[in-house]
């Protein structure tokens, strides 16, 4: 089982064998294990120590981006990462407190799937929400051609709870599945992923295969 955190660089193209593959840069670790979580017994912690494991469950809380030298905001103050973030696995008893975590563990080749926050594009209407036709460019339209329509029913009388209108769209939690690792850099941090992945330039992304 296999996981590390990083930060999406932007999209790029790799020439292979005389086609052109579309990939995304990914600045991958290092990552350093900050806390192990057990189901039951005892529970390691780099700011607590030991302690008992009341979780139920086990998982793997890794760190990544040290604050030491940087401008640390006042909510980050005491705290060793910039980002924290847990992988749930059985496979505690591999893992210690402050074991480092680099892109050594992948391999070219390999599928992975990434999770991250997806861009926000702010309230946006049906047609460019869920992809509606919107109404005719005739017969009668007039400073409707995007509008959503009719929403309710004759009965019961009343707007159905899950109904496609307008809203926020973006800025939430995606995963992407099957992708493939095409390059890894392991002196500058970098892995080479085929396709695209969700967020922004900078956003935080979680690999693993699994």
């Amino acid at each position: 089982m296999k996981f590390i955190l990083g930060k999406k660089i932007g999209m790029s193209q790799i020439f292979k064998e005389g086609k052109i593959i579309p990939v995304t840069l990914i600045e991958a670790g290092p990552c350093f294990v900050t806390q192990i979580k057990e189901e039951k017994g005892i529970q390691e912690s780099s700011n607590k120590g030991k302690g008992k494991g009341n979780d139920g469950y086990n998982a793997v809380q890794v760190g990544f981006e040290r604050l030491e030298g940087k401008k640390v905001k006042r909510t980050q103050k005491g705290k060793p990462f910039k980002h924290l973030r847990e992988f749930r696995t059985k496979e505690i008893e591999n893992y210690k407190v402050g074991q480092k975590i680099d892109l050594s563990v992948f391999k070219e080749g390999e599928k992975v799937k990434v999770s991250g926050i997806s861009k926000g594009k702010g309230f946006q209407g049906a047609v460019k929400r869920w992809g509606f036709s919107g109404r005719n460019a005739t017969h009668g339209v007039k400073h409707e051609h995007r509008t959503l329509g009719s929403v309710g029913s004759s009965f019961p009388e009343r707007v159905l709870k899950g109904k496609k209108m307008p809203g926020r769209m973006g800025y939430r939690r995606v995963t992407v599945k099957n992708l493939e690792i095409v390059k890894i850099d392991q002196e500058s941090n970098i892995i080479a992923l085929k396709g695209a992945v969700p967020g922004r330039r900078g956003m935080l992304l979680e690999i693993s295969n699994f």
